[in-house]
């Protein structure tokens, strides 16, 4: 295909697979600049989130990281617009491999596609994905990643790092092999994308609909120990760390020691911080273990001039940067 928007044609072939929900007033077509849906008496809750690193489910990805976003302020996901960038010189067949993968996934998720923009530019070397999520939530069950309160206990819904470990083992699975990591290990990793997957809406669902929940945030970049910065530097508060409770991946835990990596800092989509009532905490944590994944108190929220610390004493790590990317930024040097 040539530079600029796709053929009309091509267009219309691939929005004739989104499906029509009756609250989507105009949806995803070709000729109209937006989309309008029809709301409830609710809130609105957006996110914006784009996936640019080189995937074959590139499709997929995008919708889940804009759903977690959505969830993570106890709203479910609605609608769905996307902004897809290809590389001069991609084809048809390329376009439809990622429309294919964002309308499994809102299918999936219950999400409608309602609009956004493709196009193939000089401007991107590899497909680039940038996500718009929409999503609807009584305003009393608006859930702030702030919202943390002294005294409330830290739930980690799901194991660190899904997303870093899967991406490692994908993408330098000779390195891995050379020292080292056993095939069954690598295996393993490459499936964590599919099973448990990097989708929290489950975990967030399970745990507002017990109650208690006073703020929620999924660890993305910087992995775990960014998230649980930012969430006391949202909240005002401080936290003291059980860093035994932390379930650390068996597949993240190797490919991150042959690689020098620390799991605390690893790109961590896949996984859920909930803070919530002390009272609430077994109960929202085995709510979550029945969708198969750990789920388990690792921090108390405490005042802020406590600082970050574990149980043992020792500080909580900073991160400036994702582990991730330092690893690949070295490894190009």
């Amino acid at each position: 295909m040539q530079i600029g928007k796709l053929p009309p044609e091509v267009l219309i072939r691939l929005l004739s697979k989104t499906l029509p929900t009756e609250d989507v007033l105009v949806g995803p077509e070709y000729g109209e600049d937006a989309a309008a849906v029809k709301l409830r008496k609710k809130v609105l809750v957006a996110a914006s989130d784009p996936v640019t690193f080189a995937t074959d489910r590139i499709g997929r990805y995008a919708v889940c990281v804009n759903v977690n976003d959505v969830a993570a302020h106890g709203a479910r996901p609605r609608w769905f617009l996307a902004t897809i960038l290809l590389p001069e010189g991609a084809s048809e067949s390329e376009a439809a491999h990622v429309f294919d993968q964002i309308n499994e996934a809102c299918n999936r998720f219950g999400v409608a596609l309602v609009g956004g923009h493709t196009e193939v530019t000089q401007s991107v070397r590899q497909t680039v994905v940038c996500g718009c999520m929409l999503g609807e939530v009584d305003e009393k069950a608006l859930v702030r990643t702030g919202g943390a309160r002294v005294g409330d206990a830290v739930i980690l819904a799901g194991g660190i790092a899904v997303e870093g470990t899967a991406i490692l083992a994908r993408e330098v699975s000779d390195e891995l092999a050379a020292r080292g990591v056993p095939p069954e290990v690598l295996g393993s990793a490459r499936r964590l994308l599919d099973d448990p997957g990097i989708c929290v809406l489950d975990y967030a669902m399970a745990a507002v609909e017990v109650g208690g929940v006073t703020s929620m945030h999924d660890p993305t970049e910087g992995g775990l120990a960014s998230a649980l910065r930012e969430l006391a530097a949202a909240s005002g508060c401080g936290l003291v760390i059980d860093r035994e409770a932390v379930h650390v991946l068996p597949e993240c835990r190797v490919i991150c020691g042959a690689l020098g990596l620390d799991p605390l800092g690893l790109i961590a989509s896949g996984s859920l911080l909930i803070t919530c009532s002390r009272e609430r905490s077994a109960e929202i944590a085995a709510r979550i273990r029945a969708h198969k994944v750990p789920a388990e108190v690792i921090a108390d929220v405490v005042e802020s001039s406590r600082g970050l610390l574990f149980r043992d004493g020792g500080e909580l790590p900073v991160f400036s940067r994702d582990e991730i990317a330092r690893y690949f930024d070295e490894r190009g040097k």
